[in-house]
């Protein structure tokens, strides 16, 4: 069974950044694509990366791009999203899932979601 658990995430000062981590059990990432999201408050829940497990190409929303980042560690089993230059308005909580598409409009997760992990971005 697919289980995702989402880590990193606190609180963290404008202009600064953070390491978010997603650990997988029930499968191996790198046969997934995967996609990042997040959902701020009182806003519904936005994909903001995809990265294809194929040929490792990455899309980007446009309120992260030159930003954000994405890595894999395979050995670990481990997807970790680089956030640089956090802003206020990146305040939300983020989820990992291995998605359907790399279409960051329209990519839905193959599984349940994960708890995901708070981000908050103020002085």
């Amino acid at each position: 069974q697919l289980q995702l658990v989402e880590s990193g995430g606190g609180l963290v000062q404008p202009g600064g950044s953070l390491r978010l981590s997603c650990a997988a059990s029930g499968l191996r990432w790198f046969r997934y694509d995967i996609g990042w999201f997040r959902q701020a408050p009182g806003k519904e829940r936005e994909g903001i990366l995809s990265n294809s497990g194929l040929n490792d190409s990455t899309y980007y929303a446009d309120s992260v791009k030159d930003r954000f980042a994405i890595y894999r560690d395979d050995d670990e089993n481990t997807v970790y999203l680089q956030m640089n230059s956090l802003k206020p308005e990146d305040t939300a909580v983020y989820y990992c899932a291995a998605v359907d598409s790399l279409d960051i409009a329209s990519m839905r997760p193959l599984g349940s979601w994960g708890q995901g992990t708070r981000v908050t971005v103020s002085s």
